[in-house]
């Protein structure tokens, strides 16, 4: 009978390959970490220095900043924000703007969690005709509906008025919040709903007590992209608007500027002005904000 030897293997030439295996491994990590950070922080600076370029900007004359775009103020002058304020109306233009934004998001954000319920529980067979007329929606741009939305809004008579500047901020806000919104409460489990249904609740208290709170994370997204879109918006209401008392922010802004001058100084404290609402509104909710995106992101 012949014996057949074994080969012991040895422990310490085993290891030896994992070690440089390790070692490749956390180099590896190591590049793609630092690469990262440098892409991280140079997008950081090119968001971050047109900001401060602006607000520094706003702090000198006309007459500076032609002389010296890009350097610190030789002489700061800290009236331009006075000046912009007076002569811009900036108090009523920001109420109006806070006004235009709060009321058209809160009208968004309910009316399109109110169809995606519909839309991804309530079953029929209008849903994906109804579906796909919102969603067709996002094709459309402001520039495309313009003349027909003016001849409309004065036909029946609401050319300078805030309704006539609401309904139309809704309208365009709904298609992509209705998608968003139908995705999102289609991922949410149909025996949610049907135990409810069956525990003997209606549609609407589904939609407020379960639908409402769970529905938080996609909320949180839809605000801020109706937030951003409507406190920037200046085509639509200015064809809609003629009247001073009822123009928004970006349209005051315009009235440093004209087709043979500018004054620059002004315009850049008024900027500064009409920035800083959002800057206090990522700084109070960035929090909300941060867990929407990313509960949102998971969820989807």
């Amino acid at each position: 009978m012949k014996i057949i030897p074994q080969t012991i293997a040895d422990p310490i030439k085993e290891k030896q390959p994992r070690r440089k295996k390790n070692l490749v491994q956390n180099e590896a990590g190591i590049v793609s970490r630092l690469f990262f950070g440098v892409v991280l922080s140079l997008f950081s600076v090119l968001s971050i220095l047109p900001l401060v370029w602006l607000a520094l900007s706003s702090f000198k004359t006309t007459q500076e900043f032609q002389m010296n775009r890009l350097g610190l103020p030789i002489n700061w002058f800290f009236k331009n924000y006075l000046f912009a304020w007076k002569i811009g109306n900036m108090g009523t233009l920001v109420l109006n703007s806070l006004f235009y934004t709060s009321i058209s998001t809160i009208a968004v954000i309910f009316f399109s969690l109110a169809a995606a319920f519909a839309f991804a529980k309530i079953k029929s067979k209008a849903t994906p005709f109804l579906y796909g007329s919102f969603v067709i929606g996002i094709l459309l741009t402001i520039q495309s509906i313009m003349v027909p939305l003016f001849l409309m809004a004065n036909t029946v008579n609401l050319l300078d008025t805030r309704l006539g500047v609401l309904i139309p901020y809704v309208g365009l806000g709904l298609p992509l919040g209705v998608y968003l919104c139908t995705e999102y409460v289609k991922s949410i489990h149909d025996s949610i709903v049907e135990s409810a249904r069956i525990d003997g609740a209606g549609y609407f208290k589904i939609f407020g007590v379960i639908i409402l709170p769970m529905a938080k994370p996609v909320v949180s997204t839809l605000a801020i992209l109706n937030v951003l879109a409507v406190w920037n918006e200046f085509m639509m209401i200015n064809i809609l608007v003629s009247r001073e008392t009822l123009k928004s922010l970006p349209v005051g802004i315009m009235k440093f500027s004209s087709a043979l001058s500018s004054d620059y100084g002004k315009q850049f404290a008024a900027l500064v002005i009409g920035l800083l609402p959002l800057l206090l509104f990522y700084l109070v909710f960035r929090n909300k904000i941060t867990e929407g995106v990313s509960a949102g992101a998971v969820k989807g």
